[in-house]
This record gives C-alpha cells, structure tokens and sequence, in this order.
C-alpha cells in the first residue's frame, strides 16, 4: 500500500508540474544504462539537476540521472529518478505517454540518484522525472518528451 500511495504521489506531482503525463501499461525496459553518453536534455532546479543521457547501443539507449548541486552536493537526501520511453516520435517538451519505463532509483543519496535508462529509444522520444527533497522542499523536474 505504501508503495502504491508514493506512485500516487508521483504521478500527481508530475501532472502538478507538467500539465498531462499520460500512463499507459508497460513493461520494464531497464538495460545496462549509467550516467554518460550524449547529453540529449539538461534541467537544474533547486538544489537538483536532471540529465538525460543517449548512445547508440540496444536500439538507442537513453538513461537519467538527478544529481545533488550546490550545498545539496555531499549531502544525503531522498533523492528520485525513473527514465520512460513515449509512444509518439515528435513534440519536444509535450506530455509523454508512456510505452516503456526503467524501474525508480529512491535512496538518501548524497551526489545522484540512477542511472535508470530505457532501449529501443532511437526514433522515439524518452522522458523522466527526478527530484530531491531538500530543508523541507521537493525540487521535482519532469522534461517533458526530449530527443524527438
């Protein structure tokens, strides 16, 4: 139950700061992934920053990451990323409907949370959501579709 009230809570927050995040079913698309390749989407936030990274293998591979900046930098927070692969092939920045997902990373870390990353990405847009919570506050970002 608990872990379905904090899936709630996501979900609610990214349509909170996003507009619509559309979910469909999916299956886990987890890969070999880690936190380099080509930077396709980069958003800091707070005490927070999303990255998406991309390269070529298992049909293109994209992988997230939410790192610590700042005085967050060193220091341990519940910290949240999980990586999606969208339906649609275009509309940078729009609502992803989500075909695939990586499984969530939450910890108290103190530099990054992930990777967590999804394949067969080339010709599709991918998608993800982190954030940290910090003296209080939840710094949350959602990209929105990125490397259409």
């Amino acid at each position: 139950m608990r872990h379905v009230r904090r899936v709630f809570a996501l979900l609610l927050a990214m349509v909170t700061m996003s507009g619509v995040f559309v979910v469909t079913t999916s299956s886990p698309s987890q890969a070999a992934v880690s936190c380099s390749g080509t930077v396709s989407y980069s958003e800091t936030y707070g005490p927070g920053e999303l990255t998406i990274f991309y390269n070529t293998s298992n049909g293109g591979t994209n992988s997230a990451c939410f790192y610590h900046k700042g005085a967050a930098y060193g220091v341990a927070a519940p910290t949240y990323v999980r990586a999606y692969r969208c339906t649609e092939q275009s509309g940078e920045g729009q609502p992803c409907t989500v075909a695939a997902s990586s499984s969530e990373d939450l910890g108290n870390y103190a530099y990054y949370a992930g990777p967590r990353g999804v394949t067969n990405t080339a010709n599709h847009c991918v998608a993800a959501v982190g954030y940290i919570d910090w003296q209080g506050s939840r710094y949350l970002i959602s990209s929105g579709r990125q490397g259409c």
